[in-house]
């Protein structure tokens, strides 16, 4: 996540407000840097793993679409991983800007459309209707998630709570992938990701009523 990046290039202690997504980033950071160690040396930027991580997600989609689930779902966990090695190189060359963190926010969104997109496809073939009306609800409910926390965020307020953020959706897909239990994956993922959204929206509702009580009504003229 772009605020992720920005906040751990500034050398920002963690809090407990984190997401799993933060702290797993966190935990990893003794691996993922020699790593960006040897990216710098062989002269890639930022933007360009952003670039390489989303053609890894399309190979995954075209994977799935196969209907090789199994496969699939290890080409995601790589893909996964990949992610964060963009902020990674970004901190080693001093390049944390905020048009790389709004492109890496944008890819990750296309990325998690395009892996759908090769369920979709694969599904479509095999005439599974159950199976595609989830696949819509889950990426509505994974955009609405995203989106909730980004207009927040436009607002001034923080919103990164929810029972499935995005290292969460990950974790998920990538466990029924690997047990080949896609149907109920996608029963889990539509529900929570809807779920996670309307917890986001009740959280911004609260936070914004009780910021808007703090300042009194204009003077009748």
């Amino acid at each position: 996540m772009p605020t992720a990046k920005v906040q751990e290039g500034r050398g920002k202690e963690i809090d407990l407000q984190m997401t799993l997504t933060d702290r797993a980033r966190h935990l990893v950071r003794g691996i993922v840097d020699p790593i960006a160690d040897v990216l710098v040396w062989l002269g890639f930027t930022p933007n360009t793993l952003t670039l390489i991580g989303f053609l890894m997600n399309v190979a995954v989609a075209i994977i799935l679409s196969q209907g090789q689930m199994r496969l699939g779902g290890v080409a995601f966990f790589l893909a996964s991983a990949f992610d964060g090695l963009d902020g990674a190189l970004a901190r080693k060359l001093n390049r944390v800007s905020r048009f790389g963190a709004f492109l890496d926010s944008t890819i990750d969104r296309l990325s998690e459309a395009a892996v759908f997109l090769g369920l979709l496809l694969w599904y479509t073939g095999q005439g599974g209707t159950r199976e595609i009306v989830l696949i819509y609800a889950t990426i509505v409910g994974s955009l609405m998630v995203s989106y909730s926390r980004a207009r927040a965020e436009g607002l001034g307020m923080d919103c990164k709570i929810g029972l499935l953020t995005r290292m969460e959706r990950a974790i998920v897909l990538f466990v029924g992938l690997l047990l080949q239990k896609v149907t109920i994956t996608l029963w889990i993922m539509a529900i929570l990701t809807n779920f996670t959204a309307l917890q986001r929206m009740i959280h911004v509702w609260r936070n914004s009523e009780a910021q808007d009580g703090q300042y009194p009504p204009p003077a009748d003229k």
